[in-house]
């Protein structure tokens, strides 16, 4: 059976198309690029309503099939931006009504860390999600993703976005800041916060933004940004290892593209004799196909969203889903 998921939690409209033994047949996306400062909810839905068409085509055409084809409807329900939650949501709904297939609403949250057991093989990892609009760090306990450790205030995605804006670099940032860092190993010393297991990084990023208006050179604030930031992570996910007993880390989310941390977290994994996993790049950001995937291993598990409980969630929690497909 084949199965197409919608994403639209934020900036990007992906549309893929996957079949139930995890192939993936096209994973097609555009994202919404703000001519200045951060995202808008509203022109970033109104983007990917533009857009909606020339995407499906294109996810379609790849997978070599039509919609009659489908087997069923999946789409990012939470959390989100709620106008752009809303796009993949009314058009799901309007496929599966028409063309009379399962409709399955899927936490994207969830999506992220169920494509990257995908892609990796890792089976039951403490996952690092870490991406513009969440850092959490999760693992599969009692039938459900438990939350150990997360952001108090902003998600180091963003933090790393507004930074950059703050050295000019339009959105997306992050990838600009890791090449800004390669060409400094001047540390300087930044707020480390970690309350327990949870972070917060509102303070690095102040403190970030003053010393670059006093001179700072750009260079040095972005390695020491980095290593801070993936520092902190990195304890919390140790400490989170140990509680839950897992030999394996698996990290998701747009920031997982970030070799630097990688690399962190897999010295971490390596003095614990543990293993470590990185998804891929192509699925690392927002995309379709990890939307597909989680709704084709939700419905083998008879899970389907009626209609009258496919309302977006804004604050859908990792830890709200019953996980009864692992």
């Amino acid at each position: 059976m084949k199965i197409l998921g919608i994403e639209s939690t934020a900036h990007t409209l992906g549309i893929g198309v996957v079949d139930d033994s995890g192939e993936i047949l096209s994973n097609e996306w555009e994202m919404f690029v703000p001519e200045e400062g951060g995202i808008t909810p509203r022109l970033a839905a109104d983007n990917h309503v533009n857009v909606f068409q020339t995407v499906m085509k294109r996810a379609l055409e790849v997978a070599s099939c039509e919609l009659e084809d489908i087997g069923a409807f999946a789409f990012s329900q939470g959390p989100g931006l709620g106008p752009c939650l809303r796009i993949s949501a009314t058009a799901a709904r309007y496929l599966s009504k028409k063309y009379n297939k399962p409709l399955i609403g899927v936490n994207h949250c969830i999506a992220h860390i169920e494509v990257g057991k995908l892609a990796t093989g890792a089976k039951d990892p403490v996952v690092i999600y870490v991406s513009g609009g969440n850092t959490q760090v999760i693992a599969l306990q009692s039938g459900r993703y438990r939350v150990f450790g997360e952001t108090l205030d902003i998600a180091l995605g963003n933090a790393l976005d507004q930074f950059a804006r703050a050295m000019g670099i339009p959105h997306p940032g992050g990838p600009q800041i890791e090449k800004i860092a390669l060409k400094s190993k001047n540390y300087q010393d930044l707020p480390y916060t970690v309350k327990g297991m949870d972070m917060s990084f509102s303070g690095i990023l102040t403190e970030s933004k003053r010393r670059l208006k006093s001179g700072v050179k750009k260079e040095d604030l972005c390695y020491s940004f980095q290593e801070t930031a993936f520092a902190m992570l990195t304890e919390v996910t140790e400490r989170a290892m140990a509680h839950c007993e897992k030999d394996e880390v698996l990290v998701v989310g747009g920031v997982a593209a970030n070799k630097r941390f990688s690399e962190m977290l897999g010295i971490m994994a390596k003095e614990r004799g543990a293993k470590m996993f990185a998804v891929p790049l192509k699925l690392a950001g927002d995309n379709g196909a990890m939307i597909a995937w989680t709704g084709a291993v939700m419905l083998k598990a008879g899970i389907k969203t009626p209609l009258n409980k496919s309302a977006v969630n804004q604050k859908f929690r990792t830890d709200m889903v019953d996980v009864t497909w692992d």
